[in-house]
């Protein structure tokens, strides 16, 4: 039994505790050691997920690599692992976008400076929070990025509660304790409300979560199923040999959905959302947006799909009117707001709309999409808001209108902007075109009125996008940003390998399609749903009985 998968989700768990046990101290070298071991862990992790999706074989078994370890046995819990194409690709992401998010918080995490009366008694070498303060945020980033990575490699029901449920944790004390410094002086209230209401909201879905999570454990275990193992579980519904009423297979469903579209976030579940990015730091916004909420989708996929195949089917409808919604939603408040960094958080629930879409369609196209768009989108919003992190560090200000110009004074960090904005937009060559178009062109072959509704969304985030860049970077110079330098090369390490899988994924999405396919096909089997048929097939030029029969060769 191969340990790849345990050793990908072991090494971030022990890098956060090598980190947060170095020696303490605001000294610069102290600070660098905790940095430099945090970004070495992260950078492991990183080789050690690029292994499993380089093995995975998307001819292969529907779940690869398995481990399980006995944990509870008179429950039927055990520590299982197993990844999937889904899976491998997504816990790829986010050990790509860790060290990412880790380089570019590199000063976020150094004690404030303090003032001259604090200083004369010490007081800044001498409290915890100044002494601890860079090992604990790198810590919590590392934390953070082991709990999502055995979410997406979980195939015991328990184990992904658990982690699910523990990577509020760390990210409740990186919003509360680790905000944005650009926020003003009632900034350090508003973190906290920010923290608690992420935490209130995630530990509500969670505890309903659980509920469903006994729910389904009951039932099984009355059929003689005593176990989570999900793909116990899962091959069971598929042969009938565990059967659901139809009351409580709606009822187990909407228990594990309601858990993951608070993560998601699907309207109208989301307020929590634009608080925690405007109240965190740029980096913490993209473990956020672009790494832990991608789990609440992902779980939609392996969850409520494989599991309650008639509930997703039965509620499908109405899940795809709340993504319309969403979508619409998102973008018009994206286009109203003042802050930059809830700008992009509100375009972020636009585009959880679409991925949520993609995926409750129900088809080949919409759910490869969806899964595309997990990826395209955290990589392009991480470039985004990062690079807005670095104009908002430079200014300190978070508000649109203390901007103008910056283009001519920081030119490159002024293009990287565009970029990530462009992306935003799906612009055509870069990589969310791909899943959006995938989405919609799979949403529209089922239910064509809700892929009409849903391309307002793109119009709507061509405003959005190009008027922020509009009123920030061009025009006459503001005062205040002239004093604007450009992208340093730790920046440019930044935000250049995120531009790159940008422009290579869209322009080439094949290996990541190539992985993914195969399990988006698993899913629609264990919900029997098919393609719709073409409205109108291709004309058969043929006559008589061969153009017949070649007529209803391709129907089928």
């Amino acid at each position: 039994m191969s340990a790849l998968l345990t050793a990908t989700c072991a090494v971030p768990a022990a890098g956060a505790v090598v980190t947060a046990a170095l020696p303490a101290g605001t000294s610069e070298s102290r600070r660098r050691t905790a940095k430099a071991a945090a970004l070495a862990f992260s950078a492991v992790t990183l080789a050690l997920a690029g292994a499993v999706a380089v093995r995975f074989d998307p001819d292969g078994a529907r779940y690869q690599l398995t481990e399980s370890y006995s944990w509870i046995r008179s429950f039927g819990i055990s520590f299982s692992l197993g990844v999937d194409g889904i899976g491998a690709v997504l816990a790829l992401l986010t050990a790509v976008l860790v060290p990412v998010v880790l380089l570019a918080s590199w000063h976020d995490a150094d004690p404030a400076a303090p003032t001259s009366a604090s200083a004369a008694a010490g007081a800044a070498e001498g409290t915890f929070e100044n002494r601890r303060r860079t090992q604990g945020f790198f810590a919590l980033v590392l934390a953070v990025e082991a709990m999502v990575i055995v979410s997406f490699y979980a195939t015991d029901v328990f184990v992904f509660y658990v982690f699910f449920e523990a990577m509020l944790i760390p990210m409740y004390f990186l919003i509360g304790g680790f905000g944005d410094r650009a926020g003003g002086p009632e900034s350090a209230r508003q973190r906290s409300y920010a923290a608690v209401k992420f935490l209130l909201y995630n530990l509500l879905g969670g505890l309903v979560m659980l509920a469903a999570v006994i729910g389904l454990y009951v039932i099984a275990q009355d059929q003689g199923l005593a176990t989570f193992d999900l793909q116990t579980l899962t091959g069971a519904v598929a042969d009938g040999r565990l059967q659901f009423s139809g009351p409580a297979e709606k009822a187990l469903f909407l228990g594990f959905f309601f858990a993951f579209a608070v993560k998601a976030p699907l309207w109208p579940l989301h307020t929590w959302l634009p608080n925690a990015m405007g109240e965190a730091t740029a980096g913490t916004a993209v473990l956020i947006t672009a790494v832990v909420d991608k789990v609440g989708t992902f779980a939609m996929l392996r969850f409520c799909l494989g599991l309650f195949p008639d509930a997703s089917k039965t509620f499908g409808p109405a899940i795809l009117v709340l993504s319309v919604i969403g979508i619409i939603y998102g973008a018009l408040l994206a286009i109203g707001q003042k802050d930059i960094k809830r700008l992009v958080a509100y375009a972020s629930i636009s585009h959880f709309g679409f991925i949520i879409m993609g995926i409750f369609a129900l088809t080949s196209q919409g759910q490869s999409g969806a899964t595309l768009y997990m990826v395209n989108h955290g990589i392009s919003t991480a470039a985004w808001m990062l690079v807005a992190g670095f104009l908002i560090s430079r200014r300190g200000s978070r508000l649109i209108a203390d901007y103008g110009g910056v283009q001519k004074v920081a030119p490159v960090l002024a293009g990287t902007f565009l970029i990530g904005g462009l992306a935003t937009l799906s612009l055509p060559g870069l990589a969310p075109f791909v899943s959006e178009f995938l989405v919609l062109v799979g949403t529209f072959t089922r239910y064509p009125a809700v892929g009409i509704v849903a391309t307002l969304g793109i119009v709507l985030a061509a405003l959005y996008a190009l008027l922020l860049y509009q009123r920030t970077m061009t025009g006459p110079v503001k005062e205040g940003v002239s004093g604007i330098t450009d992208l340093k090369a730790r920046e440019l390490a930044v935000v250049a390998p995120l531009v790159a899988l940008t422009v290579l994924l869209g322009v080439y999405p094949k290996p990541l399609t190539d992985l993914v396919n195969p399990s988006v096909n698993a899913t629609l089997s264990q919900v029997h749903q098919t393609d719709p048929a073409p409205a109108h097939p291709v004309a058969d030029h043929g006559s008589g009985q061969d153009g017949a029969a070649r007529s209803g060769g391709e129907h089928k």
